[in-house]
């Protein structure tokens, strides 16, 4: 089920909040969240409820293994063996296809018939979830949690089950028991939802019909001015999708009384690759950063452990996003940057007086390194990139008002604005994340947003979540 779906919006949110709130016993409050988290995720793919609830179900086991060992090494061997049955379930189901076909490329028996493994949704990021409990007990950071449904339900929770934000156990433990619900908290809940929503209905969704129409042609057609349009429609898709959805999972989360960390710190005004993965996916950089990159070794034991480890740490998220090779060369170039950051390029950054300049650098390293993102056919992500920096080879120059129109150039702009530009006015950010009141100018841009909205997903069709594939 999408967020971005009428049956959502129209029939699961509103029958889920309102008997949230007119039941006040805390108990059946958790209940009836995890009975909604279970029919939410079932709703799409009924058969991988079970795998789920089996992945809850070992957590659950192995965290009161963990709990009541009494040595060391018990805790720490029923870590491990939980760890390696949480990558073994995703590897299995996440990069079973991708592992066989590199088998087969290189035994020369790709031809044998084997059972295509669907990828079920979300397993990247209930699986990460997961295993921050089981390590988080393991270093004695958290309690173990004895209630099979609080633990189902902190691992199911519908807002941010398919597409994240990743929640760290710890961060949520006590708001499982006990949480806070007020008038004002709500009332900014909705308004964040709605401000995710229109992010990812009204921007996302018209830069990605431009992005695959153009990247859907043959190489032939592709100019480089066609080609920087994907790329920019493209690099305005993937973060007003991704960071629309965590809006409307921080503001799901307030409506019920939660309190998600961000997500997102407006990305492309980094000032480096750095910066950058500060501000991207800030779960995710603190997942890695917590989970392997500081187990490691970090950047303690010398500058050529940092590096692998770096390299290592990018590897992985590249690998974590796809079972493809994109993903894999994707995630080097951007560990590659951050070591060629600390090698020599920071200090040069850290020294410019003109920020505009480490900003420009810092987009165009991110444009082509989601040009490697997107396409799957590295051979023409590479040719494509050479094509945006070398002009006037093109066999067949296609007009650019084939693809873009009124409603297409509206929104870019208004994506390009609100990408970070504006919010650089402190007063109109603080508005726009004040908690304790909505702006009496922010209620009919809000009424006419979400009615848009309603326009715009009644009348279309075209409406993917990117990250669920992840």
């Amino acid at each position: 089920m999408l967020f971005s779906s009428l049956i959502f919006l129209w029939i699961f949110l509103p029958i889920v909040f309102v008997l949230y709130r007119i039941i006040k016993n805390p108990v059946a409050r958790n209940i009836i969240l995890l009975i909604a988290s279970l029919f939410f995720y079932a709703w799409g793919e009924p058969i991988y409820i079970v795998l789920m609830l089996g992945s809850i179900t070992i957590n659950y086991v192995f965290g009161r293994l963990i709990d009541s060992a009494k040595k060391q090494s018990g805790r720490k061997w029923f870590l491990i063996l939980c760890v390696i049955i949480n990558l073994g379930l995703l590897g299995y189901f996440k990069y079973f296809n991708f592992f066989f076909d590199i088998f087969g490329a290189l035994s020369g028996v790709a031809t044998i018939n084997m059972t295509t493994v669907i990828l079920p949704i979300g397993i990247s990021f209930y699986t990460f979830q997961a295993m921050s409990y089981i390590i988080d007990l393991y270093r004695k950071k958290i309690n173990v949690q004895k209630s099979y449904y609080k633990l189902a339900l902190y691992i199911s929770f519908f807002p941010q089950l398919i597409a994240g934000p990743i929640v760290r156990y710890q961060d949520i433990e006590a708001q499982i028991d006990k949480r806070t619900l007020t008038k004002e908290k709500t009332a900014y809940g909705i308004k964040r939802f709605i401000y995710g929503l229109s992010k990812k209905v009204l921007i996302a969704n018209t830069m990605a019909l431009i992005a695959d129409r153009i990247y859907a042609l043959d190489m032939g057609q592709l100019s480089s001015g066609l080609i920087w349009i994907a790329a920019i429609s493209y690099m305005l898709q993937i973060y007003f999708d991704f960071s629309g959805y965590s809006d409307m999972a921080i503001g799901l989360g307030k409506m019920f009384g939660f309190d998600f960390l961000e997500n997102f710190n407006y990305p492309y005004t980094s000032t480096s690759i750095k910066d950058f993965w500060r501000r991207w996916h800030i779960s995710l950089s603190t997942w890695f950063k917590e989970y392997l990159y500081i187990p490691l070794g970090g950047n303690r034991k010398g500058r050529f452990r940092t590096y692998l480890n770096l390299l290592i740490v990018f590897f992985a998220t590249g690998l974590w996003h796809g079972a493809s090779w994109n993903f894999v060369v994707w995630g080097l170039y951007n560990g590659c940057f951050l070591i060629i950051e600390r090698l020599f390029l920071g200090k040069l950054l850290d020294k410019c007086k003109f920020k505009f300049i480490n900003i420009v650098y810092s987009l165009i390293v991110v444009i082509v390194g989601w040009v490697i993102f997107r396409v799957e056919d590295l051979g023409k992500a590479f040719e494509l990139i050479r094509r945006m920096f070398v002009v006037g080879q093109e066999s067949i120059v296609l007009n650019i008002w084939q693809f873009i129109d009124a409603r297409a150039i509206t929104f870019t702009v208004a994506g390009i604005i609100l990408c970070g530009i504006i919010q650089q006015n402190k007063k109109l950010k603080h508005a726009l994340y004040n908690e304790k009141r909505a702006y009496g100018i922010e209620i009919p841009i809000l009424v006419v947003l979400l009615l848009y909205c309603f326009i715009t997903l009644v009348s279309g069709t075209y409406n993917p979540f990117i990250y669920f594939r992840f």
